[in-house]
């Protein structure tokens, strides 16, 4: 249920607000800010547009990645530092980045920001009174994990770059990476290193690290037995691997005689491309292969893994890999006609699965509308127009090319499904709904379905 929070403005007037309001709120406030810095003048190096900045603000504040200026020649250094802050916050969440400050500066966290902390994270199910502790947990896992991979991408980049870009170029894709943000400094982004096993090893490994979600990786923490593991970690360790070995598998068979994508790669280097593109849509953006010459077959695959999504409460976006298999299980057990739905011993809860059903419609909805606008506003292919847009909403940033050919109504549209896909589809749905429990029950009455 929804918690009411009031804030009381100027003349003691009380305005009262959910935790899905303020997180929407905070996220363009940030968007704001971001726009503004971005459009500071030694911020870039070329002109950039007030809508592109605000389009760049938006991509790196909800961790999306789809760019319609070059990220890496249009900003300087202070327009990289902006845009790498950006995604550090949309990564970790900003209720998170409130809680450490008033834990640092010793001050209490009460209720309201344990709530607004506790929708910020997606983490309905997680207890109040524990969310301090995962909130610490999350910030040194989330430091710990982007220096590592620092250190291992600088043992790639300053031999290649020399030490000042090296460092520069290993810290921005760590951070990058780690939030699902899909940001990269070169224009064809990591195609240049598409068969090199340490870059795709430790860049795949951040973003699947953080796509499964904190809860998952304290558990995993705590735990240490994957027997132990909470019954929805045990569904991300289990529904992340098989989707990505089916990805792996899909993509490579597709493929491997296209000659625009991997087809003339080695045996090593085709597993390398089909490897990391496998991965990649499940919100990280990055991509070693050029999307838009893969084939018809590859692309309709690479829309299901975005709209899939990474985890709850992680850096990634999507429907979550646990709303997916929640509904597949769900009419699995329709199907066998088990009046319940059960997996590793375990019962799921109806309002998990209506939940879950009410997440799918509602995505479905609001990319349905996004092409269907676009279809009308923009001059380009059908496929070009879903695939932006399943992109958009999943935070994932890949495209075929059609950011940067969008009209400025266009990006508009984009720009609130990267909105709504960081949100959550939910989050926002009770932006503008109350929610009232009601003690009135009616009789029930058959509708005929199917």
């Amino acid at each position: 249920m929804i918690k009411i929070i009031s804030l009381h403005p100027l003349r003691g007037k009380t305005i009262r607000l959910s935790p899905p309001q303020i997180l929407a709120l905070g996220f363009l406030v940030f968007i704001i800010v971001g726009t503004l810095l971005l459009k500071l003048p030694f911020a870039t190096t070329v002109s950039v547009s007030w809508l592109d900045a605000l389009f760049t603000a938006t991509s790196a504040i909800t961790v999306t990645g789809l760019v319609v200026v070059d990220t890496g020649s249009a900003y300087s250094l202070f327009g990289e530092i902006v845009i790498m802050s950006l995604m550090q916050l949309g990564g970790l969440g900003l209720m998170t980045f409130s809680v450490l400050l008033l834990m640092m500066l010793r001050r209490k966290v009460g209720l309201h920001q344990r709530i607004l902390t506790q929708e910020s994270l997606n983490l309905n199910e997680t207890s109040i009174g524990g969310l301090l502790r995962l909130v610490k947990l999350l910030f040194v896992f989330s430091i710990a994990i982007e220096a590592i991979a620092f250190v291992l991408l600088s043992i790639r980049w300053i031999p290649e770059y020399g030490w000042s870009e090296g460092i520069h170029q290993s810290v921005f894709h760590s951070i990058s990476a780690f939030n699902n943000a899909g940001f990269s400094l070169w224009s064809d982004s990591l195609s240049g290193y598409v068969g090199d096993p340490l870059v795709n090893i430790v860049i795949t490994g951040l973003f699947i690290t953080g796509g499964l979600g904190f809860t998952v990786l304290v558990d995993i923490w705590d735990k240490k037995s994957f027997r132990k593991l909470s019954l929805h970690s045990k569904l991300m360790l289990v529904g992340t691997f098989i989707i990505n070995i089916t990805a792996l598998l899909t993509l490579f068979s597709l493929e491997f005689s296209n000659p625009e994508t991997i087809g003339s790669f080695s045996f090593t280097d085709k597993l390398w491309g089909s490897y990391f593109q496998a991965v990649t849509p499940r919100t990280a953006g990055f991509n070693s292969l050029p999307i838009a010459e893969m084939t018809v077959p590859s692309i309709l695959f690479l829309m299901l893994l975005m709209f899939i999504g990474a985890g709850s409460g992680s850096t990634g976006s999507g429907i979550k890999v646990t709303t997916f298999i929640v509904m597949l299980l769900a009419t699995v057990s329709f199907l066998r006609g088990k009046s319940e739905t059960t997996v590793f011993n375990r019962m799921i809860k109806v309002h998990t699965i209506v939940r879950a059903l009410s997440i799918m419609i509602i995505s479905i909805l609001a990319i349905f509308i996004a092409v269907f606008i676009l279809s009308i506003t923009e001059a380009a292919p059908i496929m070009e127009i879903i695939f932006e847009v399943i992109s958009a909403f999943g935070t994932v940033g890949l495209s075929m090319g059609l950011t940067t050919d969008l009209t400025s109504f266009g990006k508009c549209i984009i720009m609130v499904m990267m909105f709504i896909g960081r949100l959550g589809p939910l989050t926002l749905a009770f932006v503008f709904a109350r929610q009232k429990q009601s003690s009135i029950r009616h009789p029930e009455e058959e509708v005929f379905t199917g």
